[in-house]
C-alpha cells in the first residue's frame, strides 16, 4: 500500500465518458512503488495536478476518502496519461537520493544485461563508462554529480524517469527496477498479503 500518491488528474464532476458514475474520482500514481491508482476523493477538496497528498484512513488531513484500487495505464483518463512523464520527473527529483543509489548499486540482471542497461538511451558503452568513474572517483552524490563525472551521461534523473513509464505503461516487462508488478490473480491491492514481490528498488 501507498503512503503518499502524486495526483495526475482529478474529475469533481465524475469521468465525462461514464453516464453511470457522477462521483468525483482522481488518478494518481504511488510515491514509493509507482502503482497507478484510483482514488476517491473526500466531498469539497481540490486537487491539483502534481499535489503530493497522503492515501492513509487515518491521516485526517488526507483529501482522499479511500483508494478505489490500482487501475492499468490504459484504462486512466488521457489527462492522466499526458501528466504522467511530467509528474514521474517530478517525483523522480524530490527522491534523488534514492535514485542516485540506484546509480551507485545497480548490478547484473543476467550474464548478458545489466540493470544500467535498461534504462532508455543506456548502452553498453555508457554503462561501462559509469561503472569505470565508479570504481575511478567513487560513488556518486547527486544527479549534478553524475552528470558532470560521466561526461556522455545527460540528466541522468530523465533516463529514471523514462523507465518508470515504460514500466507504468508495459506492465509485462520482464524486469521491474522501481515499479511494483501487478499482483498475481487472487491477491489484494498492492502486495499487502506478504512484501512486494519482483520489483528491484
Amino acid at each position: 500500500m501507498e503512503d503518499h500518491v502524486y495526483i495526475l488528474d482529478y474529475l469533481p464532476k465524475g469521468r465525462p465518458d461514464d453516464a453511470r458514475r457522477k462521483d468525483p474520482v482522481a488518478y494518481g500514481v504511488g510515491e514509493r512503488n509507482f502503482v497507478t491508482l484510483e482514488l476517491a476523493p473526500k466531498p469539497n477538496v481540490t486537487l491539483l495536478v502534481g499535489d503530493r497528498v497522503g492515501v492513509l484512513k487515518e491521516d485526517p488531513a488526507s483529501p482522499i476518502d479511500h483508494v478505489r484500487g490500482r487501475v492499468p495505464y490504459e484504462a486512466m483518463t488521457h489527462a492522466a496519461q499526458s501528466e504522467l512523464p511530467f509528474v514521474i520527473e517530478q517525483m523522480v527529483k524530490a527522491q534523488e537520493e534514492r535514485f542516485v543509489t540506484f546509480y551507485n548499486n545497480a548490478g547484473p540482471v543476467s550474464l548478458r544485461m545489466h540493470q544500467l542497461e535498461l534504462l532508455p538511451g543506456l548502452g553498453k558503452k555508457l554503462m561501462l563508462a559509469i561503472l569505470d568513474d565508479k570504481k575511478r572517483n567513487g560513488p556518486f552524490k547527486s544527479f549534478r554529480d553524475i552528470d558532470g563525472r560521466v561526461k556522455a551521461l545527460h540528466q541522468p534523473e530523465k533516463l529514471i524517469a523514462n523507465r518508470i513509464v515504460s514500466e507504468i505503461q508495459n506492465p509485462g516487462e520482464k524486469y521491474h527496477l522501481f515499479v511494483l508488478p501487478p499482483a498475481p490473480e487472487g491477491d489484494d491491492f498492492g502486495g499487502r498479503r506478504g512484501p512486494p514481490r519482483g520489483g528491484m528498488r
